[in-house]
This record gives C-alpha cells, structure tokens and sequence, in this order.
C-alpha cells in the first residue's frame, strides 16, 4: 500500500473512520470537505473497504475510465436480491455480454416508445391524485384539503410502479399484481436491504419474516412472468428477441431463468428511487427559483399547447427543461458516489503524480465532482444555462457523472431520463409548486441522495394549463 500512503489525506483512526463520516454529516459532506482540505486525489477510509483512493477531478477519473471491477463488499447488501451471484459484482467476462443485452432493452427508442403510454397513465393518475380540484385524495395529502403533499413519497412509488410496469411486463392479463409487486418490493426495501447490517437482538424478527415473505412473493411473480414468456413467445409475439422487451430480451440471449429473475430485481431496485428523487429535486429547485420555473412553463406550453402530456417524440423539443433536470442532478445527483477496484497497479495524471496499487478501492465522490469549482464556476448556484451546447462542449466529458461512467455504468440511465422528463412535463404542465414556509429541505445518505423529513409542496392548478409555474 506505499502507494496509496503517499497520496495525501487525513491520519487513520482506529474507528476505521465512521467517526470523521459521522461528524461531517455523511459520506457525501465528507468527501466534499476532505477534497477542499486535500486536493483532487484523497486517501482516506471508507468503512468496509479499509483505505480508499478518492479522485474528484474529471479529467484524473479519465485514468480510471476503464476498470471494470468493483469491490464487493460494499455491494453485499444487494445479494439478497441475486441469487444467481450478485450483478453488481460479477466478472467482467461475465458481466460484459448481460450488459450489452441490458444496453440494448433499457436504452433503445423502441421500448421507450412501447412503454411510454403506460408511463403517461401512470403519471397523470398521480397528478388526479394531486389535484385539489378533483378531491379524490390518495395522494400524500392534497386532494381538495390544501394540505400539501410529500414529492419524494409519491415520486419513489410513481418510479417503481412505471418500472414495475415496464420489467414485468408482457405477461397475460392479471399475471401481475402492480400495486402488491410495488408493497412488496417496499417492504425488502425497507426491512431487509434497508438494515444495513443491523442484527436483531432476541426472539424472532418480524420484519425479516415479512421481507422473506414479500422477497419470496416477488420472485415468483418474475418467475412467472418468465414463463408466460416462455410459453407464448414473449408478449404474444413468435420473435422473442423484441428489443423492447426485457424479460424477452433476456431470454432469446439464452440467460437463465435464475439470472433473468435476479436482473428483474435489480432492475426494480436501481430505478425505484432514483428517477423519483431526481424529480424530487428538480421540483425543490424551481420551487426557489420562479424565473426558471416560469420558462420551463413557457417551453411546455408552447412545445404542448393545450395537451396536458407529451408524445415520445416532444421530449427532443423540451430542451430548457432537460437542461433544468441535468443541472438538478449537478446540484443532487440521485447517486451521490461510487467505486472500482484496481486489478492492477496504475499512476494518474499525465506526470504520474498519484500512484495506486493493485486491489485499492478507487472511491468516486460524484456530488463532489459537480462541485469542483475549477469546471464549475459558483458551483452551488442552480444555473441550467450550464448545459447549453456551448457550455457542454468547453467541459470535460465527466464533469457531470450523474449515471456514473465506464463498463459499470448505469445501463438505465437513458430510460431513467425518459421518466424524469414526462414527469416534470406532466407535472409543471398542470401544477405550480411552492415550498412550504418553515421546512428545511437536508440531503441525506439512503441509497440514494434522500432529503431528509421529505420536501413538502403546495400544489396548485395552473388556469387552464397556462401561465408561470414557481
């Protein structure tokens, strides 16, 4: 390890330190402070993974571009879900063929396209849900009482029910039963991966009998749903190569059922929160910025007109309001950080400056890459002009990792974007959002870069569809 002893960094602590995590507020604040204190390169301890490397510049993680290893410790927590061998850690041998067939489903126009209906159905019965006018309720608190509603509650369980409808997909009629896949797959959530380690003391455990039961209830729906694959050809079609089709996809690349199952868990699991809070985020921004608030209003009414949601292809048009959500992600990126392990030892930097042995966990701090002042000027100011063309081109390439880069990438992300952007359509179409007086809004840690207390809105109708949101 002389090598990663000579990057600098702050001195070891006999708490393998979460002392220095827990004081700076969370992982994602101490990376911030560490590489104002230290520089682009950091040697520190990430606990369960011993001494870690820390590289915050874009243009160092460009040296890193190409591991395709990551340390399995800190993805365990996922295997649960993976019977098969954990996806998040297997092999590049292995790991190199699944992901192209994933690339292939998740980023393609074609099963954008195919599902994008089900998307729109999805998101418009939330917003009937919000819309004090109808007083239906079901929301988390509208529905003509003016209380107001809780984006990331509603927003994560809108994620999961469009990616339960997009990977169980294809079954007959009733194979599926979205509303308990979504009950159960929030109760693994939050009672088996959620423990984080923690071991109940005495008697038995009930929330891990219900997480065995509501993981064993979502294993059979995938199960079965694989096998009405089988049977009828994938979605009724004699060709079950349909690129738009996950589970069909899967099967024609001759996967097993076992892995077919495990990459349907994951899938869930990846996309539960993140385009939920992503959204969330981007709601809490406009909130406290009116003026952008009310161009994205102008772009949506001029792109829509009197439609109250977009066709796949009105996405292209909406180009200030993907500059609003990219810039979101700058400021909150839904995954705060990630991780590689060299196979190999490696320098970075044109001189060799940092040198990194083999088997070191190289720590990718994303939140504090969007903040690096030296690519982003005034980095805490929500600026989306940051992504005009212009801007995007005088950059560089991963100053903005919001998906994370290289072989382990999220292979979601284009899918990811797609929700993100008819949520925000459908959503600032029909709604102003104000932030309620008194709450403080603080980002925390849970999987995802979570607020903490939630973000609490005034939703508001705006008259007949038109006029400044914020």
């Amino acid at each position: 390890m002389g090598g990663v002893m000579r990057i600098p960094g702050p001195e070891p602590s006999d708490d393998g330190g979460v002392g220095a995590i827990s004081a700076a507020g969370g992982l994602h604040l101490h990376q911030l402070r560490l590489h104002a204190e230290y520089g682009p390169v950091v040697r520190f301890q990430l606990p369960g993974a011993g001494v870690a490397v820390s590289v915050s510049d874009p243009l160092l993680l460009e040296d890193t571009a190409r591991l395709d290893e990551r340390p399995a410790r800190l993805f365990a927590f996922l295997e649960p879900l993976c019977e098969a061998g954990n996806l998040q850690v297997i092999g590049s041998e292995e790991h190199g063929p699944w992901r192209r067939v994933l690339l292939e489903v998740l980023a393609g126009r074609p099963s954008h396209e195919r599902h994008f209906g089900e998307f729109v159905a999805l998101v418009e019965a939330l917003a009937d849900r919000w819309d004090p006018g109808r007083g239906s309720g079901g929301g988390s608190g509208s529905g003509g009482t003016g209380s107001p509603v809780f984006l990331q509650k509603d927003l994560t369980a809108l994620s999961l029910r469009m990616i339960c409808a997009y990977a169980l997909g294809g079954a007959d009629d009733g194979a599926v039963e979205p509303e308990k896949a979504v009950d159960a797959f929030e109760v693994v959530l939050t009672e088996y991966l959620g423990r984080t380690g923690r071991v109940a003391e005495g008697g038995e455990d009930a929330g891990m009998k219900r997480a065995e039961l509501a993981l064993s209830y979502l294993r059979d729906t995938v199960d079965g749903v694989v096998a009405a694959h089988g049977e009828n050809g994938g979605n009724g079609e004699s060709d079950r190569s349909d690129r738009s089709d996950l589970i069909g996809a899967l099967i024609a690349a001759g996967t097993s059922p076992a892995r077919i199952r495990d990459t349907v868990m994951v899938t869930m699991l990846a996309a539960h929160h993140t385009t939920g809070v992503a959204v969330s985020w981007t709601l809490h921004l406009l909130a406290r910025h009116p003026d952008v608030a009310e161009r994205v209003t102008e772009e949506l009414d001029h792109v829509l007109g009197d439609r109250s949601a977009p066709d796949y292809g009105d996405l292209r048009e909406l180009t200030y309001l993907d500059m609003v959500l990219k810039e979101s992600m700058r400021l909150y990126p839904p995954g705060p950080y990630g991780a590689r392990e060299t196979t190999e030892a490696m320098v970075l930097g044109a001189d060799g400056e940092y040198e990194i042995p083999a088997g070191t966990t190289v720590f990718y701090p994303f939140w504090a890459v969007h903040m690096n002042p030296d690519h982003w000027p005034e980095p805490e100011r929500f600026l989306p002009e940051r992504f005009t063309p212009e801007a995007v081109a005088r950059r560089p390439r991963l100053a903005h990792v919001p998906f994370g880069f290289g072989p382990r990438s999220c292979e979601g992300a284009g899918l990811a974007t797609v929700e993100a952007q008819l949520m925000l359509a459908v959503l600032l179409k029909r709604f102003r959002f104000r932030a309620v007086e008194g709450h403080e809004v603080t980002p925390v840690e849970r999987f995802v870069l979570w607020a903490a207390e939630d973000i609490p809105m005034t939703v508001t109708p705006r008259a007949s569809g038109r006029g400044p949101t914020g």
